[in-house]
């Protein structure tokens, strides 16, 4: 093994370490985190030095076990300025929000991810748990998902589902690359993704793209409801879910003629 190999296996090892404990809202202790990841014991102490001396980890020597670091905060931050909204943007979600009656999700293609850019809900009509801001999993049970899949060719979406895989969630969740290539095929056809109860139960999604003057995809706005009210409203959401998309995609062409930072705020 090449020092190159190992210096890439203690990375993953010391990234898998951060997910358990960030696992628990207590932390973990050396011994919870050997456990989780099979690891000897030497190595998740060798590990966690590292780490805590970088301010990713934090000892909580009190009650013998480890937190996330004050370093991730800045972290975070900084996720958030990469993957600013608009102010525009946000405010059209906002107002999707409102029209709708529904909690309301802008999402994006962002690397090779599909990801929570931005979400508005409320006590009465409360988001999905856990799709907040960079959620990035089960793009193919999630309506908006299904619109930015739908944007991707044959070979895309395999690779796609080849990297993240299509991880049964309910017995409703597409559970085929061919059951989620003919649902993609509506999509396409239809202009609007439907979702029910497919991530989550209890919940369902209408999704429609944002998409730019030469109509190519630059993102997918979503409402989620209750399936009771979703089947009541779904027909008559639709409309108001169009205007919405294409107020934001309207909002994202301005603002790429602003300056850098102009319109986030």
């Amino acid at each position: 093994m090449t020092a190159r190999d190992t210096g890439m296996a203690s990375v993953q090892k010391a990234f898998a370490l951060l997910d358990v404990v960030a696992g628990n809202p207590r932390g973990a202790t050396a011994k919870d985190i050997s456990a989780e990841l099979g690891m000897p014991l030497p190595s998740v102490y060798r590990l966690l030095r590292t780490l805590v001396a970088s301010e990713h980890v934090v000892h909580l020597r009190d009650q013998r076990r480890y937190g996330l670091g004050y370093k991730l905060h800045a972290l975070d931050a900084s996720l958030h300025q990469q993957v600013a909204t608009p102010a525009t943007v946000r405010r059209a979600v906002g107002e999707l929000h409102a029209s709708a009656d529904a909690a309301a999700y802008f999402a994006v293609h962002r690397g090779d991810a599909i990801v929570v850019a931005h979400v508005v809900d409320s006590p009465r009509r409360p988001r999905i748990t856990p799709m907040d801001f960079g959620f990035t999993d089960a793009a193919h049970a999630t309506a908006f998902g299904k619109i930015l899949l739908s944007r991707l060719d044959e070979h895309e979406v395999a690779d796609y589902l080849g990297r993240h895989g299509m991880r049964p969630l309910t017995d409703r969740t597409l559970s085929t690359p061919e059951d989620l290539g003919r649902e993609l095929g509506r999509v396409r056809a239809e202009g609007i993704a439907v979702e029910r109860e497919e991530f989550v139960p209890g919940a369902s999604c209408l999704a429609a793209p944002v998409v730019d003057a030469a109509g190519r995809t630059l993102g997918s706005v979503a409402v989620s409801l209750p399936p009771a009210d979703f089947e009541q409203r779904h027909r008559s959401i639709a409309p108001v879910l169009r205007d919405a998309a294409d107020r934001v995609g309207r909002a994202l062409r301005a603002a790429e003629g602003c300056p850098a930072g102009s319109a986030t705020g």
